[in-house]
């Protein structure tokens, strides 16, 4: 008597990919007012529309592309651009160390990781550890940068049917480093990076005000890297 196959697998794949957008929902929501606000900004920045999907698919990390508009408008020198996408960027680095990416085998797919790897899926996979399968991953990535990309585009078609310019809407990508900042400084362990960020912003703005996002960032990175240095020397005394 011949018998169908079950349909297991394509079943089971389907409910990963359904918990993977679950998984994004909770970060996702909070991103695509975030990405109107962009949309927003591209537009009343006198670019063109197409910049703030092009953006979100060339260099998908919201931070950056906020500030890449400002930097676009000023016509800002391509080696301040790449050094300073460097430099905001450079902390997903840190985060392949505890990323799930093995999970994901197809080097197609596994690319895609790589690229989609942004803050909100490293937080979502470090608060969730031990459930994840490439097909959740992959899905929970993918809808991250449709709320995102979904987000610029309706910024873009709502700023077409504003009657005027709306006011403090470069505003955005500050009020972002802000919520960042104060979500990571809960406690008295992180008041010395807070005082050495401040300190090195108010440095590179007397320095060169032209600059100071530029050379502040620099300064800070010397800056956490010497008291690293300064702390791993007074581990073996106070052992």
């Amino acid at each position: 008597m011949h018998t169908t196959p079950s349909p297991g697998p394509p079943v089971h794949r389907r409910a990963e990919v359904a918990a993977g957008v679950r998984a994004s929902l909770s970060a996702g929501l909070g991103m695509f007012p975030l990405g109107v606000a962009y949309g927003l900004l591209v537009i009343q920045a006198g670019l063109p529309w197409w910049v703030a999907p092009a953006l979100s698919i060339a260099a998908f990390a919201g931070s950056l592309e906020l500030l890449l508009v400002g930097m676009m408008v000023a016509v800002t020198p391509l080696a301040a651009v790449a050094l300073t996408t460097f430099l905001v960027n450079f902390r997903h680095v840190f985060y392949a160390f505890s990323f799930p990416l093995q999970l994901v085998r197809h080097p197609l797919a596994r690319t895609y990781s790589v690229y989609a790897l942004i803050d909100e899926a490293y937080a979502v996979t470090v608060g969730s550890p031990g459930r994840w399968t490439s097909w959740r991953l992959l899905s929970m990535q993918i809808a991250f940068q449709m709320y995102w990309v979904g987000g610029g585009l309706a910024g873009v078609v709502l700023a077409a049917r504003l009657p005027a310019h709306i006011e403090g809407l470069e505003f955005a990508l500050c009020a972002l480093f802000v919520t960042l900042t104060l979500d990571a400084c809960r406690t008295t362990a992180q008041l010395p990076s807070l005082l050495l960020a401040g300190l090195s912003f108010a440095a590179a703005l007397a320095i060169a005000p032209d600059s100071a996002l530029f050379l502040g960032l620099l300064a800070f990175l010397g800056a956490l890297t010497v008291r690293y240095l300064l702390a791993r020397r007074r581990e073996p005394a106070d052992a």
